[in-house]
């Protein structure tokens, strides 16, 4: 079976946005880039919510990102070579190929698209993924750390229910970021 991934970048205080909806102070640097590249290599299908998927398609739809430099440009080959699946109700069309819209989360139809999968599935956004998580679906964690608070903004997560999460791995980067790896106990 395939893991559902939900990787998110936040600030120190928990936010993956800040109060007017800026994330510029989240942008990794080349090494921390690098390192996301190699986690998302696994990656067969993103999930997202339309918010998500909007930020995003710049990867397939905007060239001067891939042209920024090599680890863009690789990140770019991963994230067009994936499948996506964009979730909102108020979407017409997307504008990304191997992208399809369903118009509601359905935690059953996640769980069997998990189970069929040969390659692992990443959700991104924490609306999206808090629909995940309280449906239990989540089966890992991967978040960075970036030193900035920005004292308010969009929560990293915005599910209902508890989590306990057991810390599998974790690495530092120069810079000060933090890459955390948890999965959840029990």
């Amino acid at each position: 079976m395939a893991r559902l991934i939900y990787s998110v970048i936040a600030s120190l205080d928990g936010y993956i946005a800040d109060r007017d909806g800026r994330f510029d102070w989240a942008e990794p640097d080349p090494e921390v880039h690098g390192f996301i590249n190699d986690l998302e290599r696994p990656i067969g299908t993103y999930l997202y919510g339309r918010r998500m998927y909007e930020v995003m398609t710049g990867w397939e739809t905007d060239p001067s990102l891939a042209a920024d430099s090599p680890v863009m440009a690789d990140f770019a080959a991963l994230w067009q070579a994936a499948d996506k699946i964009v979730y909102s109700g108020t979407l017409a069309a997307v504008t990304t190929a191997r992208t399809r819209i369903e118009r509601t989360f359905d935690p059953a139809a996640v769980r069997a698209l998990k189970e069929r999968a040969e390659a692992d599935l990443a959700i991104g956004g924490p609306e999206l993924a808090a629909h995940a998580i309280d449906a239990g679906l989540v089966d890992e964690y991967h978040v960075f750390v970036v030193p900035t608070a920005v004292g308010g903004g969009k929560p990293a997560f915005q599910g209902r229910r508890r989590l306990d999460l057991a810390l599998q791995e974790e690495h530092r980067f120069p810079g000060g970021t933090l890459y955390l790896r948890y999965c959840p106990r029990g």
